[in-house]
């Protein structure tokens, strides 16, 4: 299983200075191989005689001009330019695959960062050694044992993390305690409704802190470009965005944790959180809740404990279905919050979606594993544990 463990960096000023250089280093590789693949491939549509461009062969040129062009390139570790091609070259992989949009190129400021191969750095404790630099402190010792793969260091705000990428075969166990199988109504209200009647609150981070918010954004606004008091206006609004994703991640990992550990059977529903943003009344408050890092969170985490999520489509009537009898009631809209039912059934509506979802669980994840529910019915995307598994686990400590 591949795991990442983000750990907070602990630098001196030099220290900062040579991360500051070395993601300058990884982002000018990015920008220049963008721009040598959009040239390279313009001119093989022209001349198909041409080689097409590809990751590789612009390593080897990268390699072949720096110490006459790039001399600058030197100061740095050679992983940054070269791990930031090999980035690339991933870029377009997924966008010719479909996966992602095309490639753009990168800006000063925004998700600085550059990566660094297993053999180019060195962990002892609560020390990690870099190239070219020596030891830097780090906020606490690596949480899990395996072979380590990778590194990449990256700045949110004014602070500086690693993130180590590393195959273990570490898995966590469930309590004794198993509840079974539990559907999750996710919401912009509450947060998350459990079909054991259980609500979360949502943390609202950034409604919490939206007044603050527009002060800063009015006081960078008076600022004189690019002077000092516009970057320490700046750094402080980074700072406050930076704390509102923390709330909102710490939030979303408690509850993700809990679940995985509390249950084996997970249903929840697809959610178009793509176009639940397009709706100007709802797009804040859905940014707000992180459904999309909920899902992520949710699919890791059951991995490890052998657990199950069950994925229901988007069209799946959660809302409107009565779990009693399973009446569709298609009037039913979003301004009402109580589901009443013919057969007397008067329930929350969030709650009712919730234990349809457990109900719609329960069955899929009987009929993948050929119980008594097989046979012919709608397809279901159901998420097993795989033995092997790429999951992305990500700790801040602060």
């Amino acid at each position: 299983m591949i795991l990442a463990h983000k750990i907070a960096l602990d630098p001196n000023n030099t220290q900062r200075t040579y991360f500051a250089k070395a993601a300058g280093t990884a982002r000018f590789a990015y920008n220049w191989g963008l721009a040598e693949w959009q040239a390279q491939y313009q001119a093989w549509k022209d001349n198909p005689l041409l080689a097409k461009p590809n990751e590789a062969a612009l390593r080897r040129q990268l390699n072949s001009i720096k110490r006459e062009h790039f001399p600058w390139m030197l100061e740095v570790t050679k992983c940054a330019p070269q791990q930031a091609i090999m980035q690339l070259g991933d870029a377009f992989k997924n966008f010719f695959a479909g996966h992602a949009k095309y490639p753009r190129f990168h800006k000063k400021g925004i998700n600085d960062s550059f990566a660094l191969d297993n053999g180019q750095f060195n962990l002892n404790g609560s020390r990690i050694r870099l190239p070219h630099l020596g030891w830097v402190r780090i906020r606490e010792t690596l949480r899990f044992t395996g072979k380590i793969l990778s590194a990449t260091i990256s700045r949110t705000a004014d602070r500086w993390f690693v993130a180590i990428v590393m195959d273990t075969d570490q898995t966590l166990t469930r309590p004794a305690e198993n509840q079974g199988v539990v559907g999750v109504d996710l919401g912009v209200t509450t947060f998350a409704t459990l079909s054991t009647g259980e609500s979360v609150p949502g943390p609202k981070a950034h409604q919490a802190a939206l007044k603050r918010i527009e002060r800063l954004n009015r006081r960078l606004a008076r600022k004189v470009k690019f002077s000092r008091n516009w970057r320490k206006a700046k750094a402080k609004l980074a700072r406050l965005h930076a704390r509102i994703a923390n709330v909102r991640q710490d939030a979303t990992h408690k509850l993700t944790s809990d679940l995985a550990r509390r249950f084996h059977t997970i249903g929840i529903e697809d959610l178009n959180v793509s176009g639940m943003v397009q709706n100007r009344h709802l797009a804040r408050a859905v940014s707000d809740m992180g459904f999309f890092e909920f899902r992520r969170q949710l699919d890791y985490k059951t991995a490890m404990r052998g657990g199950i999520v069950v994925v229901a489509d988007r069209w799946f009537p959660s809302s409107k279905t009565c779990s009693r009898c399973d009446q569709h009631h298609p009037e039913m809209i979003l301004g009402v919050d109580t589901l009443r039912c013919d057969c007397g059934a008067v329930i929350n509506r969030d709650l009712n979606a919730a234990i349809n979802l457990a109900k719609y669980a329960a069955s899929s994840a009987e009929s993948a594993c050929g119980g008594e529910g097989a046979g012919a019915r709608r397809k279901t995307r159901v998420k097993p544990a795989p033995v092997k598994q790429e999951v992305n686990f990500v700790h801040f400590c602060l």
